[in-house]
């Protein structure tokens, strides 16, 4: 890395915490990435649970359902500890349980298909289990364990290890947050990844083995390695934080954290057009509470801390109204100086538009477009993506979702291929059994077009135009 490259990122993070507040409230939390999260950069958490019914509640909606028998106790049946059938003794049994049992335990006999709510019962996912409630000496503390399957792969992508279950990610995190409403606070994170997406996240963009780029398993690890993603330091001041480090970017709508997104499978144009991380500065500053301002310097994409280039990492999230929240950020510069044999630089423009249609209904649409061309000033990739998902939320346990994608590429990053075509379509389900596991199965058929009609450029098994896969992963966070 060159030291005088650092100096200016530190100099950056200096100037940007100096002086006083710009504002009287904190900034918004840090992005977590709870299951069902739909994009990430929603504000809040995952929904909050449905709450649970009292004893004494439970006692008067079982009185209700019957007036052959007196109140009873229902507490163990709520607990999960019985069945609905064990209250025919006071009147709730088979065929009476709507009045009763449903309300009282949301997930019993009204409950719906597998207790899941899935034809539109009640839902009750609890309270999540955590590694450290508290925290450990002020630092939060936590992860995920990703366990996944498909049928077929799609190579330039993630999910490229077909036919066999693996460990996607076995992720953990450990966070102090930077809290800034009472003056300077300050904070940091790491993050750790073993599995068979940890190599997609190491430090690629420069083909020297620096940071994490070389932890892998051999020559036959089947697809395992090591990366550590994220390790930054952050200032806050008032409504103003700053990040100085190696940190995820801003750019996109799907993320490298399988918490993080609706699908097991990702985007083309997350993969093939948008990097995963940076190091440098960034900052991120609440103009208002609907509004929030993203300024940075990074030393290009994708590498550890050694210098990579010289971009420009940024944007704006504005809140139009209770309906629509709008998002877009760019990268312009040189990303990938050190891999001479590139030396790629350009720029990289992403926009988001987030639509909650309904209290149920939301509707994302993402477009990115990104031109950049090598150190002799030959195209390297053009490409342009179209991406829009529906999620219908049925209830806390149980959403459905369907993304259409729309990858258009040509350029030497890209074997040559001209005004060439991807299209992606993914349906799948997201099955919440209780705060701390989720199902998420999913169907896909991906097109890989050409201009030509000759073979695609590989995003399916052995270069083949059409391809339908099914896959999914049980996902456990703590």
């Amino acid at each position: 890395m060159k030291m005088s490259k650092f100096a200016l990122t530190a100099m950056i993070a200096s100037a940007c915490c100096a002086g006083t507040a710009f504002g009287q409230t904190n900034r918004t939390a840090p992005k977590y990435y709870p299951a069902s999260y739909y994009s990430y950069y929603q504000d809040g958490s995952a929904p909050a649970a449905a709450p649970v019914a009292s004893a004494s509640d439970a006692k008067a909606s079982t009185a209700a359902c019957s007036d052959k028998s007196p109140a009873c106790d229902v507490a163990d049946l709520c607990n999960g500890k019985s069945s609905c059938d064990s209250l025919a003794s006071c009147g709730c049994g088979n065929g009476m349980c709507d009045g009763g049992c449903d309300s009282a335990c949301g997930s019993g006999c009204g409950g719906g298909l597998l207790g899941l709510g899935l034809l539109g019962g009640n839902c009750n996912i609890g309270e999540p289990w955590k590694l450290a409630p508290n925290g450990i000496a002020g630092i939060n503390v936590g992860g995920w364990t990703s366990v996944g399957y498909h049928n077929k792969a799609n190579p330039n992508s993630f999910n490229t290890y077909a036919r066999r279950v693996q460990l996607g990610q076995q992720w953990l995190w450990a966070e102090k947050i930077a809290d800034g409403k009472e003056g300077i606070g300050f904070g940091g994170r790491i993050d750790y990844v073993y599995g068979t997406d940890a190599p997609d996240t190491q430090a690629f963009g420069i083909p020297n083995n620096h940071w994490d780029n070389t932890w892998d398993n051999g020559p036959n690890n089947l697809g395992y390695g090591h990366s550590m993603p994220q390790l930054y330091g952050e200032v806050a001041v008032g409504d103003l934080s700053v990040k100085l480090g190696h940190f995820f970017t801003i750019v996109g709508n799907e993320v490298v954290q399988s918490t993080g997104n609706f699908f097991y499978s990702r985007q083309f144009t997350f993969y093939n057009a948008e990097p995963f991380t940076h190091t440098g500065a960034l900052t991120t500053y609440n103009l208002d509470s609907d509004t929030q301002l993203y300024n940075g310097y990074v030393m290009g994409w994708d590498s550890g801390f050694e210098d990579n280039g010289d971009a420009y990492l940024g944007g704006f999230k504005k809140k139009l109204n209770d309906t629509f929240t709008v998002l877009y950020t760019n990268c312009l510069g040189r990303f990938g100086d050190g891999n001479r044999a590139v030396g790629e630089r350009g720029q990289i423009h992403n926009f988001i538009l987030t639509a909650a249609l309904t209290e149920k209904l939301t509707y994302i649409s993402q477009s990115d477009v990104l031109y950049t061309h090598n150190s002799a000033g030959a195209t390297q990739r053009n490409t342009f993506g179209n991406i829009n998902y529906l999620i219908y939320k049925v209830n806390d346990c149980v959403s459905f979702g369907q993304r259409f994608e729309w990858f258009n590429y040509s350029g030497a990053g890209f074997n040559g291929a001209k005004n060439d075509d991807n299209l992606n379509y993914t349906a799948g389900l997201n099955l919440r059994r209780n705060a701390n596991l989720t199902f998420r199965p999913e169907i896909r058929q991906v097109w890989d077009r050409t201009g030509t009609g000759a073979p695609g450029f590989g995003f399916n098994e052995n270069n083949s135009r059409s391809q339908t896969s099914v896959g999914g992963d049980i996902l456990f966070t703590f």
